[in-house]
């Protein structure tokens, strides 16, 4: 029961109706904050059906009945688990509770092999500017300015064993894209840093994109120092950019607190205790620096097992 229940939370929270509207071959009218369409849930010749732009809300003008994305596809198919049934073909990953993550500190190496193999399966099919709400509001939760999202960020449609999904794009240094949405961390072929030369003799490393966006959101609107940055997208590069981040005069370590951010620092350290500044005291008792941002004016209780 409880997990029925925070699955409808998700779908209420992450279905757009516009969208799936369109997943599901309706296509509507814009009229101000509202689409409007012929109606799914009967005939009808004259667009009487509305849905919010954003909200997820609909009315059919034609009988009356109101609700929310559940209440719609509870009609549409006959009953809320024949509706989740459905849904899992468009939206598979708000049923997947085991969604890849990172790999670290050498753990779970048969789950990284299985992410690298699907990984290596995704293909991009197209690449605009972050659009969809889900991505959107996942943005705004993590305390992004869409602003800034938007200068270093796509929306990318991708398909995978058949199936086209759809997250937030950071591009690498090799075109392809780290990716990610609130219940999936994958990335495209061929995985790769993105080093941003902005021709300074400092340096700022992040472990992932929202750690460097946190960053820049921090900045905002105030004197940025002038650094070049370097995100790993993934901590099995930190070795090897070694030498990259050895040209510079100063490198800012911007790593997670967790035995992982522990290892690289001090392989930093132990290379240059001068060049290299370990950066996490901003966000001691957090996650990582996006952590810290979320939890910005929080009261925060201290993480017992952290070491610096």
């Amino acid at each position: 029961m409880e997990e029925k229940k925070k699955l409808s939370e998700r779908v209420r929270e992450e279905v757009n109706m516009v969208d799936l509207l369109t997943k599901l071959g309706y296509h509507g009218v814009k009229k101000g904050r509202n689409y409007f369409y012929n109606s799914p849930l009967r005939d009808e010749k004259t667009p009487s059906f509305s849905v919010h732009a954003t909200k997820s809300v609909w009315k059919d003008w034609g009988d009356g009945s109101t609700g929310n994305v559940i209440d719609f596809g509870a009609r549409m198919f006959g009953s809320v688990s024949k509706f989740f049934k459905e849904l899992k073909n468009y939206y598979p990953e708000l049923f997947n509770d085991n969604s890849p993550t990172l790999v670290k500190d050498g753990k779970q190496k048969k789950e990284q092999k299985e992410q690298e193999k699907e990984e290596a399966e995704i293909k991009v099919i197209g690449v605009k500017s972050l659009y969809s709400f889900p991505l959107l509001q996942y943005i705004k939760e993590r305390r992004i300015p869409e602003n800034i999202a938007n200068q270093f960020c796509k929306e990318v449609t991708y398909e995978l064993k058949g199936r086209t999904y759809y997250a937030i794009g950071f591009k690498n240094n090799s075109e392809g894209f780290a990716l990610r949405n609130r219940y999936m961390k994958q990335a495209t072929m061929p995985n790769d840093v993105t080093f941003i030369n902005n021709g300074a003799k400092e340096m700022a490393v992040f472990e992932g994109f929202f750690d460097f966006l946190s960053y820049k959101t921090m900045y905002h609107n105030q004197g940025e120092p002038l650094r070049n940055y370097l995100i790993l997208n993934s901590t099995s590069f930190f070795e090897k950019s070694l030498p990259l981040m050895q040209e510079h005069h100063r490198v800012h370590l911007f790593m997670d607190n967790d035995k992982t951010g522990d290892k690289c620092i001090a392989k930093a350290l132990e290379l240059d205790r001068e060049k290299f500044i370990d950066q996490r005291a901003l966000y001691k008792n957090h996650n990582d620096l996006n952590d810290f941002l979320k939890n910005f004016g929080n009261v925060q209780k201290p993480r017992h097992n952290q070491t610096l």
